[in-house]
């Protein structure tokens, strides 16, 4: 008998369990989170939150979901591209972030960051020594943050997540 190294043996089991989850249509389930939306944006919800939006261009695969919208504003800035995405692969899960990000350019989305700093909105950037990977925005009476990628290589998103009860403000 052969045997087989461990890592390989990790390998298979991981690719059986993936093709399990597609030969059975299985799909991750949990409740979707609440209902939450800042500046007529949906940050967390359901399904039918993220439609009756306006996020109605979905594609799926197995486990999860992504819906899609264009010509989106925020803080007066824009337009940008739009994206939720949920849980399962019919969305029965729901969605926890929001994501911004422009096709013109990875600029144009720094307007956001800065349009929201205008506003009130402090932050800081996470990272070591001046080397950070988010600018990540947050409001004292706004229970959510707002964080950027700000590496160099990286296609710029803003992305809106609702806070945690117990989530300490890096900023």
């Amino acid at each position: 008998m052969i045997a087989t190294p461990p890592h390989r043996r990790a390998v298979l089991a991981a690719v059986l369990i993936a093709g399990a989850f597609a030969i059975a249509g299985c799909t991750p389930h949990r409740p979707p989170p609440p209902s939450r939306s800042f500046a007529g944006l949906p940050v967390s919800g359901t399904l039918a939150d993220a439609r009756a939006a306006g996020f109605v261009h979905c594609v799926s695969d197995p486990i999860s979901m992504r819906c899609r919208r264009s010509g989106v504003t925020i803080a007066g800035q824009g337009p940008y591209e739009a994206a939720v995405d949920l849980v399962g692969s019919d969305g029965n899960g729901g969605f926890d972030l929001l994501t911004l990000w422009s096709d013109h350019g990875e600029m144009a989305i720094l307007d956001a960051g800065d349009a929201l700093e205008r506003r009130g909105w402090r932050s800081c950037i996470t990272g070591h020594d001046d080397v950070g990977d988010q600018q990540v925005y947050t409001h004292p009476h706004v229970p959510l943050i707002a964080s950027m990628d700000i590496s160099y290589y990286a296609h710029r998103r803003l992305r809106l997540i609702p806070m945690a009860a117990n989530f300490k403000r890096p900023c």
